[in-house]
């Protein structure tokens, strides 16, 4: 049995503009990737909390830009747009970002994937443009941990259902050997 991970993001703050957070995911690297890069897998993660993903495009390439939408039990829509500047499959991605809430804020966000035993860390640097960017994500609440914890639920869903399927075809061979 995998351990329940949710709530332990680290966030660090290394300069003025910049947000460090460092997770880990009991999943194989590849997986984790394509789970945090392809459309059909981040709408099952992404929105925080109870809110809904209404839109997900992702055009994973040097170039290619990303827009995910989610909306809040309030009615609030946020909307979050950026553009590849590097894709480097399965461990590195380099790309802008903008939550469009916070036109102020905008950032270059990298994310690079590790995997040991099993487990694969992934660690996401923010580098804002400015110090009233960073800060409003120095004062956001739970957001970002609450989506990991989808993302860890939507892996380990994903997990089972290839242990069941891998379970149901090694059972349904038995006995066929003649």
């Amino acid at each position: 049995m995998t351990p329940d991970r949710h709530g332990s993001a680290v966030v660090e703050f290394p300069s003025e503009l910049e947000i460090v957070t460092t997770r880990e995911f009991d999943a194989p690297l590849e997986l984790v990737f394509d789970v945090f890069t392809k459309p059909e897998h981040v709408r099952n993660w992404f929105a925080p909390f109870d809110d809904v993903v209404t839109e997900c495009v992702i055009d994973l390439r040097v170039g290619g830009s990303y827009h995910v939408v989610f909306v809040t039990k309030d009615g609030t829509e946020c909307s979050f747009r950026g553009t590849y500047l590097e894709v480097e499959p399965p461990t590195r991605t380099v790309a802008t970002w903008l939550f469009e809430g916070w036109p102020d804020a905008e950032a270059v966000e990298t994310v690079e994937l590790r995997e040991k035993d099993g487990v694969t860390t992934l660690t996401m640097i923010m580098v804002f443009r400015d110090q009233a960017g960073r800060a409003h994500m120095t004062g956001e609440h739970g957001g970002q941990q609450s989506s990991f914890d989808h993302m860890e639920d939507y892996l380990s869903s994903l997990l089972d259902e290839t242990d069941r399927a891998t379970a149901f075809s090694g059972s349904a061979g038995a006995g066929t050997r003649g």
